[in-house]
């Protein structure tokens, strides 16, 4: 099998495998849980997106990795970090505007990740292997952290929808 279908298929599996695991264990735990503190849960893995700056390690990363995805992915994941570290904050404290920057985290978040997948497809399409060690962000990190992003837009929507605690069976 060619690498770029090897790739695909393990990002694919990897994202089935995240949707499996969120509907059987962490959906029905976060569900009753009030919140913030469900929101909290889902945020603060996003502050290890640091991780992103080992697409910009020559030896971690293949040097022949395009700067043209590496420093956008890098440093958007940086970004989305800080964020994920204010929003965390302001949930656990409570603030007022932990809503607002919870959102402002998500959908930068979201946008970022969306961003790299458009750009490493387009940019990186030929070799997979440029990855280098960084090959499993994109096969394995990503495809959870879209879940959990799309597990906050839930949250963050069915409470401005409908006033009271989020519920549910399902992600």
């Amino acid at each position: 099998m060619n690498p770029q279908a090897l790739f695909g298929l393990s990002a694919l599996m990897s994202l089935l495998a995240w949707i499996l695991v969120t509907k059987l264990y962490v959906w029905p735990r976060l569900r009753p849980l009030p919140r913030q503190k469900a929101l909290t849960l889902l945020v603060i893995p996003h502050t290890f997106r640091f991780i992103g700056l080992s697409f910009l390690v020559p030896g971690v990363a293949s040097p022949a990795l395009p700067a043209a995805f590496a420093v956008p992915a890098a440093y958007g994941d940086l970004a989305a970090m800080a964020l994920a570290f204010v929003a965390t904050i302001a949930l656990v404290r409570g603030a007022s505007p932990a809503i607002p920057l919870t959102w402002l985290f998500n959908v930068w978040g979201t946008a970022d990740l969306l961003y790299a997948i458009y750009d490493g497809n387009a940019v990186v399409r030929s070799d997979p292997g440029m990855f280098g060690a960084t090959f499993f962000i994109p096969t394995v990190v990503v495809p959870g952290l879209l879940v959990a992003h799309a597990l906050t837009f839930r949250l963050l929507l069915e409470r401005s929808e409908s006033g009271r605690e989020p519920r549910g069976e399902h992600p």
